[in-house]
Order: C-alpha cells, then structure tokens, then sequence
C-alpha cells in the first residue's frame, strides 16, 4: 500500500458512516484504504476527531454474540473490513467493499500522511520496548514524523483508575492528533471510547497488532496470503499454541457459515423489483 494518498482519493465526509454494507453482525463502510487516510487528514483539518474499527472474522464473531460491542463498533465513524472473508462476504450479497483495509496497513499511510502536515502521533500498546521500536520504524520510514508519545500499559490498567489518569493526563500534555491504540478487541476500542472525551479533535485507531507488525516483533504474513485470506493460516503456524483453538475452532467455521450464508441470500433472497 501507498504510504501517503494521492489527493484524488479525498472522499466526502458525509460517506463515511453512511451507507454501511451489512456483512453479518457489522456494518463496513465502503472505503479503500487512501479514502480512510483521505477522509481522517479532512476531518483533522476541520478540527473533528473520531474512531476507526477495523473488524476481521473473530471481531465480526464477537460482534454477533454480545450487543454491546456491535453498538461499540457502530458507534466508530469509520469502520472498515480486515478480513478477506467480510470483503468477500459484501461480494456474494452484492454489495462489494472496495478492498481489505487493515491496522497493519493504516499505522503506515495515517503516519505517513502525518508525518506530511507535521501531525504529532502516539502509540499505546504492546509488552515494554514495542511501542519504542515501531515508534523508531515508523519515523525511519517517515522522516519528519513527530510521534509525542508511546506508552506501554500493563495488561488489565484499564481496571484502575490512577493508571487511567495517568495515561489520561499523557494524552493532554502530549496532544497528539493521531492516536494508535493496539490492545486487541474490544480493549483497545473500550479504552478509546473512554478517552475521546479528553482529546475530541483526535483521532483514535484501534490497530490490535499493528504496533507489533511495525516494531518488528511480529512477522506479518507475505502481502499474497493476506490478500488470499490467508493472513490467518500464517499466524497459525507461527503461534499454534495460542492461536488453534481461535483460528480453529472459532473463526473459520464462523467464517464458513458468514459465506455460506451470504451465498443463501445471494440466491434465494429477495429480487429488487425492475
């Protein structure tokens, strides 16, 4: 992907959140991934902030079992497909989302096109010493990027309060216009819910393991199998252990029937009349 857009791929505001495409429990915005950083770079000039959610499979699994977190989803301004099996879900119901757009390609174009304004950036996420290293990645990339701060929490901080006000008052003296938050679902996008209030005109992007990808502790799969849907198989064989029952057990025969049944609707579902 294209670090920074070309300015023709600026989209209006008003289509970002407007007609979403239906894929199984969550609504995606029909957006490629230049229109996403075209659309936050406009709403940060025009001093609006918001929320970017990057649903895949497990995501859009989660999102079918509990109510509260597809209103958490629903609530962002910007919610696009990361999973190869929702673009070709929104395909077999015919309305195709223009591509995949994921966390792990956004923390590259979102700082490349801050790095362009002079946009400062903070990073939260990742065990002790990521955060830093992505930060270092994504300046040697971006020459110019001015990253204001990177924290590392501890797992569970959000559950205290004095670890909240510290990264609250972090946030405020930093005030960074971009804000990547790579804790996993629905964490990383709780915690961003909770935060908004103190920075408005920021943007937050819950990038789950973006920061990682960037810092180089974990490999990303070669761009072919994400672009097959096979990111997921490539993960597999790095962390079986801790993945199997996931990818396994959950996601792929919950992405099965996500197809399957858009394939149904595809062919028994109602006709739009003339």
């Amino acid at each position: 992907m294209a670090d920074v857009p070309s300015p023709t791929a600026a989209v209006d505001p008003v289509l970002a959140g407007a007609g979403r495409v239906p894929v199984g429990a969550v609504r995606l915005d029909p957006l490629t991934e230049a229109q996403v950083v075209a659309h936050v770079m406009d709403a940060l000039e025009r001093g609006v902030g918001g929320h970017v959610v990057t649903p895949n499979v497990d995501i859009c699994r989660a999102a079918a079992r509990d109510p509260s977190l597809r209103a958490l989803i629903d609530a962002a301004e910007l919610v696009v497909a990361d999973g190869m099996p929702l673009v070709w879900a929104s395909r077999l119901l015919g309305r195709p989302l223009p591509e995949r757009v994921t966390g792990a390609d956004l923390i590259w174009s979102l700082t490349g096109a801050a790095a362009a304004r002079g946009l400062p950036v903070h990073l939260i996420g990742g065990p002790p010493g990521v955060a830093e290293a992505a930060r270092d990645a994504l300046c040697e990339r971006h020459p110019g990027l001015v990253v204001a701060g990177v924290h590392a929490p501890p797992y569970g901080f959000e559950t205290s309060a004095a670890a909240m006000a510290e990264l609250r008052a972090r946030l405020v003296a930093a005030r960074p216009s971009l804000v990547f938050a790579g804790l996993g679902f629905p964490r990383q996008d709780r915690l961003i819910a909770a935060l908004r209030t103190d920075l408005p005109d920021a943007w937050f992007v819950g990038c789950g393991a973006a920061i990682a990808f960037a810092a180089g502790s974990v490999r990303r799969a070669p761009e072919w199998m994400g672009d097959h849907g096979l990111e997921w198989l490539f993960r597999l064989l790095g962390e079986p252990r801790r993945l199997a029952r996931r990818y396994l057990v959950d996601d792929l025969p919950f992405a099965l029937r996500l197809l399957t049944g858009a394939l149904l609707r595809r062919a028994f579902g109602p006709r739009s009349k003339g």
